[in-house]
């Protein structure tokens, strides 16, 4: 979908804030509520918007120790790879999951309340899948960039 300065405007208002109002994001980008309700339809049904969420500070809910846990495998199977991704992404703790190129094979971004809690998830990833050779985590000590919203250059 090619998209024009008016829908890459709209993309980056409902990045900061998606309770925007239609009247709200019509009048940002000079349109009438009507051909704005079309824009945002069509960035919808292409999928360019996939959805509206509610983002929660980790912190309030006593969800601010992040780990990075790298996996190494001597398995490449498809259906070792099937088993150990059905079964990661099960996990809730489990924020991000990647199969990575270079040393580590999987990168999940893992966000628990403390090390004990980081612990019980650790036992229970190597209690789930055989086949890993390796794992190694590594703790973010402050987070000092956090954002969800795409780089869209206008």
């Amino acid at each position: 979908m090619q998209l024009d300065r008016i829908d890459k405007t709209l993309l980056n208002l409902l990045q900061q804030d998606a309770t925007l109002s239609l009247n709200d994001l019509a009048d940002a980008v000079n349109l009438t509520t009507t051909p704005c309700w079309k824009r945002l339809k069509k960035l919808e049904e292409s999928g360019v918007i996939e959805r509206r969420v509610a983002l929660l500070n980790p912190e309030k809910l006593e969800l601010s120790f992040t780990a990075f846990v790298l996996v190494k495998t001597s398995d490449h199977s498809h259906g070792w790879y099937s088993h150990f991704v059905e079964t990661v992404s099960e996990f809730p703790e489990v924020m991000e999951f990647y199969r990575m190129a270079g040393e580590y094979d999987y990168m999940m971004k893992v966000l628990v309340k403390d090390m004990p809690c980081f612990d019980r998830f650790y036992k229970k990833l190597v209690n789930s899948v055989a086949g890993i050779s390796n794992v190694t985590s590594t703790f973010a000590m402050e987070p000092l960039k956090y954002t969800t919203a795409l780089p869209i250059q206008g």
